[in-house]
């Protein structure tokens, strides 16, 4: 895959669940924060766009289970991404280190609200042309 951007993070065990193992509401977690600290690196706080009334939302998700991670594990969060009408398309998947072996699979379909409006953004549009996928 040709990804993008990648954060390298660690289960903490308050996110695990009876069966010792990462509970599944967990990984949208990781997922959302690896978005959100892209859009950090390219210089856009996800408060400011709320500030300045532009919602970027979630309006679909996929997940797929691979390898369950477990309290303490470290694990590398990967995404790239593509734009489908005004949509855009984060396909984000988690890797366990130091093996690499894959622990989620998954896509997130965004749209953005401007001004509370479903819209096509021009911020973003010019703010992720450099890193778009065919």
């Amino acid at each position: 895959m040709n990804y993008i951007y990648e954060l390298k993070m660690k289960v903490r065990d308050y996110e695990c669940d009876l069966q010792g193992i990462v509970n599944n509401a967990n990984y949208q977690h990781y997922i959302e924060h690896t978005r959100h600290e892209f859009l950090l690196s390219t210089g856009i706080s996800f408060a400011k766009l709320h500030a300045d009334g532009i919602d970027p939302v979630v309006a679909r998700l996929t997940m797929a289970f691979k390898t369950p991670l477990k309290s303490g594990d470290e694990f590398v969060s990967k995404l790239y991404l593509k734009k489908e009408g005004i949509k855009y398309v984060f396909y984000q998947d988690i890797f366990r280190l130091p093996d690499m072996k894959i622990v989620i699979k998954s896509t997130v379909e965004t749209v953005c609200l401007i001004g509370g409006r479903l819209s096509d953004s021009e911020l973003f549009n010019q703010l992720f042309a450099p890193y778009l996928t065919e």
